[in-house]
């Protein structure tokens, strides 16, 4: 049963925010040597998309809004990291806010698709 998710907006800003992720990822490794906390967030980071992605695919309404909900978990997971990274000053003030406003903005949009796709059950 594909269920499209607000014609895919969603999708591409996930699409983009994990690969803003990615290069973020790359800035820690090279730039800051740090190598725990950036391999957290760089799964989280991208986990966001790919359950986006797998949820236009489920089986059932139930199953895309369980994808749904995971990839908000992994969207507070992300929103953790950045937060973490900006307290401990790997990250700068202007980076991090951007890049939780780009969290904030994905979050906001899958709790809008969460309670659009459970009050049409």
């Amino acid at each position: 049963m594909v269920m499209p998710v607000k014609d895919n907006i969603l999708i591409d800003k996930s699409i983009a925010f994990a690969a803003r992720i990615i290069k973020l990822n790359q800035y820690l490794v090279q730039s800051k040597k740090e190598s725990v906390i950036s391999k957290q967030i760089v799964r989280s980071g991208t986990s966001i998309g790919a359950n986006i992605n797998e949820a236009n695919y489920g089986h059932s309404r139930a199953d895309f809004i369980s994808k749904l909900h995971i990839a908000l978990k992994e969207t507070a997971e992300t929103e953790y990291w950045l937060r973490l990274l900006q307290m401990s000053e790997y990250i700068n003030g202007e980076l991090s806010a951007s890049l939780l406003q780009d969290c904030l903005e994905i979050k906001r949009i899958l709790v809008a698709s969460i309670n659009t796709a459970k009050s049409a059950e």
